[in-house]
């Protein structure tokens, strides 16, 4: 008798175990910028009937995602994180392929982009941020006032003006080495070609001025220290916002040339998550078009995904924008050795 009532018990403990346990914390490392990302953290924790504590990671190096992204995997084995809320999506897709994300079934519609949502569900792209070229206009003329005075159109019009000649030292970039910047070459890698996206680099670092990062290419251009340089939305529309005599140029959008790249922020459930039942609650209420609008209202003019958006983000022009197509997954692949070459590259730099 002592052990059928044994074996009851040892039932009774398995079927709780199957019972979702009460969490009322949730860890998040964020890679977008605190300021952004905090009011809708709070406001989760305020208005939801979870009772779930916010318990929030903010990294404001330069290198912050990568820095999370190491911190995540040095924790693989003992999981503090939650949820990761990268302001790119590289570095969530390498988490994608090291095993350490778990699978969700984000609530988006089914025609959400195929390179905005993960081909195992581990993670959701959404409120995108697009690479752009910011033109001085005092140094430039556009293509109207060009035709007005008789002369030709001189605003850049493409990424692979950066190795024109012509642009010699008077254009920028961030060293592709960290961040959206060396997202974008990974993409280009994958359209291109390796050997012919290596050669695209160096022609770069042999003709464009190499700046720490993407703010200080917009505030390069904006000082009038170059006429052009690539660079991002919200980086953009902030010397944009300032009074600075610029203009946003989205590139490639031409019927033969790639178009332009919108890199979107991520949300990815970690595997091994402590709270797991309360990340999945905070991902399903960030990834809604409420969201997105918040941050197309928001200094950095993000770019919704959802159709159900109901605010056009500022930076966007007033026509349609041919945006590329990218395979994040396949960018991810041989990260490691693609990183050395480019490193190699600029090493100088």
């Amino acid at each position: 008798m002592r052990f059928v009532f044994l074996g009851f018990l040892l039932a009774c403990v398995g079927l709780v175990g199957c019972v979702p346990r009460s969490e009322k914390d949730v860890v998040v490392y964020s890679a977008l910028d605190e300021d952004f990302a905090f009011p809708m953290l709070d406001a989760f924790e305020r208005k939801v009937d979870y009772d779930i504590n916010v318990i929030s990671k903010f990294d404001v190096e330069s290198t912050k995602t990568v820095g999370l992204v190491n911190q995540i995997m040095a924790e693989q084995d003992r999981a503090r994180c939650d949820l990761f809320w990268n302001n790119e999506i590289l570095h969530t897709v390498r988490l994608q392929k090291l095993g350490l994300l778990a699978r969700h079934d984000w609530q988006v519609p089914k025609d959400w982009p195929v390179d905005m949502i993960a081909s195992d569900s581990t993670w959701c792209g959404f409120a995108a941020r697009a690479r752009v070229l910011l033109v001085n206009t005092d140094r430039l003329k556009s293509a109207v006032d060009s035709a007005e005075s008789g002369k030709s159109a001189v605003y850049p019009s493409s990424v692979s003006e950066l190795s024109d000649a012509k642009w010699k030292d008077d254009c920028a970039i961030a060293r592709p080495l960290f961040g959206t910047t060396a997202t974008h070459f990974a993409v280009l890698r994958e359209l291109l070609g390796r050997e012919a996206a290596l050669a695209q680099l160096q022609a770069i670092a042999d003709n464009a001025l190499v700046l720490s990062g993407n703010k200080q290419v917009a505030q390069a251009v904006s000082a009038g220290r170059v006429a052009w340089g690539l660079t991002d939305t919200d980086d953009a529309m902030i010397e944009k916002d300032l009074g600075y005599p610029v203009e946003i140029v989205f590139p490639d959008q031409q019927p033969d040339q790639l178009g332009a790249l919108r890199i979107p922020n991520t949300l990815a459930i970690l595997k091994n998550a402590p709270h797991p039942v309360a990340a999945s609650r905070l991902a399903d209420y960030l990834m809604t078009p409420e969201t997105e609008d918040r941050l197309a209202m928001g200094r950095s003019s993000q770019l919704p995904i959802s159709k159900e958006s109901k605010f056009p983000p500022a930076v966007l022009p007033s026509t349609p924008v041919r945006w590329m197509r990218a395979d994040f997954e396949a960018a991810a692949e041989g990260w490691d050795e693609w990183a050395a070459d480019v490193a190699r590259i600029y090493a100088d730099q």
